[in-house]
């Protein structure tokens, strides 16, 4: 008999399974990777702003430290890229806010266009998604999503279709 995998629970007193699951979001019960989503964006909204340049530098360990996490969350519960694991979302939102202005309408938008790339997969997401395994290969097609969803941005603040959100 097969386990499902969203059957597997996560133990949230693991520091490594509780961050990978994003402090518990990634276990609502709808859209847990919209959720978690949701919970980098507050997070985001919250922490104070950063240079593109410090952003930039904080997101390199935090990437690797993403990586390391969800790779051992993976093991720990058998399951590859459990549904519930959102390191991944964090990560991939955060790099698509990076250098955009921080406002509500900007974020809203950068979410939106991070949530269509990761939920939609096109190529190379897709292709990333089912080629790679273990933490890099849980990262790395939200890595890609976000690095998809910042450049539609800054693309649309070059060119100011996006002006209004200023």
């Amino acid at each position: 008999m097969k386990i499902d995998p969203a059957a597997i629970r996560p133990n949230l007193r693991d520091p490594i399974q509780f961050l990978a699951f994003g402090f518990g979001s990634g276990l609502s019960p709808i859209a847990p990777g919209t959720a978690g989503t949701l919970l980098a964006l507050a997070l985001y909204w919250l922490a104070p702003a950063f240079t593109p340049a410090v952003h930039a530098f904080l997101l390199v360990p935090i990437t690797i430290l993403g990586v390391w996490l969800c790779g051992s969350a993976s093991r720990a519960l058998g399951v590859h890229d459990h549904g519930g694991i959102v390191w991944d979302e964090f990560v991939g939102l955060w790099i698509a806010v990076w250098a955009i202005p921080k406002t509500a309408g900007f974020l809203c938008v950068a979410f939106l266009l991070f949530r269509l790339f990761d939920i939609v997969k096109p190529w190379p997401i897709g292709w990333l998604d089912a080629n790679t395994r273990g933490g890099f290969g849980i990262m790395i097609d939200d890595i890609v999503a976000g690095v998809m969803a910042n450049a539609v941005l800054m693309l649309c603040i070059q060119t100011e279709v996006l002006a209004v959100l200023r």
